[in-house]
């Protein structure tokens, strides 16, 4: 893994090693940025369930002015703040928390959130939802969802499905809120 472009672009990430984790391959998440470029630069990022970072570390490369890495697993926070000392951004939170949890607790608001969930839970719905009902998003934002094909999502109220790209068995769904 490595971050494509920006200011960062061509440093290497740490990855996990040898845990059942799926981390979303340079190519997608190459193919990703390009449809969200007109959103990116000047955006406050939400990543939840964050992983490695690597989302949010490519969209500060890309000009966000800041990002918030959400994740329940201590490895996942351990390795966001390895990577982050390397990369040296000054303007990264990163916390150790369940997703719905924070969702609940925040009073931030995002002008760009990533969402890449386990695959096959049934929580991208609620997921969402909750997004809306708290208000987390602001109007005119997106949200940028990765999912398995077989992840039962469709529209949801309040917000408008910009883009969807399909790769091998994932899918990158771009949605606005209205």
């Amino acid at each position: 893994m490595r971050i494509i472009a920006g200011t960062k672009r061509g440093h290497k990430l740490y990855g996990f090693e040898g845990m059942d984790i799926r981390p979303t391959t340079d190519r997608v998440k190459e193919s990703m940025f390009n449809l969200i470029q007109d959103f990116t630069a000047k955006s406050r990022v939400l990543d939840l369930f964050a992983g490695s970072g690597a989302l949010s570390f490519e969209a500060l490369s890309r000009g966000a002015e800041s990002a918030v890495c959400v994740d329940r697993d201590e490895r996942a926070i351990a390795l966001i703040n390895k990577n982050n000392a390397s990369l040296r951004f000054t303007n990264v939170k990163v916390l150790n928390c369940e997703a719905m949890r924070f969702l609940a607790d925040t009073k931030e608001k995002f002008s760009l959130i990533f969402l890449d969930p386990p695959y096959n839970k049934g929580i991208i719905s609620p997921i969402i939802e909750e997004i809306l009902a708290r208000n987390v998003l602001e109007k005119g934002g997106i949200i940028v969802l990765e999912s398995d094909f077989s992840d039962e999502h469709g529209d949801f109220d309040g917000f408008i499905r910009l883009k969807q790209k399909k790769y091998g068995r994932s899918y990158v769904t771009v949605y606005k809120r209205g």
